[in-house]
């Protein structure tokens, strides 16, 4: 009796087993994982000015971000985030609202530590200090109540210009080939649901009802009316009833 239970637990693992493993790969069909990057360490970030705790990791090829509590990567045209710098990447099927604030030259002023003309001391956060702080960080707005980002003598946009500039690189953006590339396989995949297509002509056929029903009443009504059988009484004399006055 053990064994013949044994038996069957063993064949219900088999078969049950499997079925999560297929579930995921059902998952990810279709889309395709950025290439990972290889850290010899957990990698340094440093904060960009003029934004709320966006970071950046400056010593890769790659735009790679850390804002609030996620990695963001941007590779053909796709976004993918992770909790981990260096595994678990997901796709994100819209632009992270961080993305406009960010300055498409920030590579050149880390470079010269030159901020539009203001030096930047910027500092570089090692990624264990970034994790026990940054959820404080955000939410008592640390870097921006700070004012420069590390800039000297800066002054910060006012917010009609930040707005503006958010536009101007979101117009750049739209404009990057593997961005329309992306955009244009997306689109024949958004289709509406068989049962939308099926009820619309119904609605219509609804809507003709009435419509229709109006159509033969007005026929009927133009149809010439029979003319009623003539009584043979004799003429002159009319039916009792009629022709009568009431004094």
């Amino acid at each position: 009796m053990k064994q013949f239970l044994f038996g069957t637990m063993l064949v219900a693992l088999v078969i049950v087993g499997p079925i999560p493993t297929m579930a995921a790969v059902d998952i990810s069909i279709g889309i395709s994982l950025p290439p990972p990057i290889v850290f010899r360490a957990p990698p340094d970030v440093i904060v960009m000015p003029d934004t709320n705790n966006v970071y950046v990791v400056p010593d890769i090829d790659v735009d790679m971000f850390f804002w609030n509590g996620w990695w963001w990567r941007l590779w053909e045209g796709r976004w993918y985030r992770s909790h981990y710098y260096n595994r678990g990447w997901g796709y994100y099927n819209k632009v992270p609202s961080f993305y406009f604030d960010v300055d498409p030259g920030w590579r050149g002023y880390y470079r010269d530590q030159n901020w539009y003309g203001h030096r930047w001391n910027y500092e570089r956060i090692p990624n264990q200090r970034l994790q026990q702080n940054w959820k404080s960080w955000h939410n008592d707005r640390h870097w921006e109540r700070q004012g420069t980002w590390g800039v000297q003598s800066y002054q910060p946009r006012p917010q009609q210009q930040r707005q503006e500039l958010r536009y101007q690189r979101q117009q750049h953006y739209q404009q990057r080939p593997e961005v329309q590339q992306h955009q244009q396989q997306r689109q024949p995949q958004v289709q509406k649901p068989q049962g939308q297509q099926q009820r619309q002509p119904q609605v219509q056929r609804l809507k003709q009802q009435p419509q229709e029903k109006g159509q033969r009443q007005q026929r009927q009504e133009q149809r010439p009316q029979a003319q009623q059988p003539r009584h043979s009484q004799p003429q002159g004399k009319p039916e009792k009833g009629e022709g009568e006055h009431k004094k």
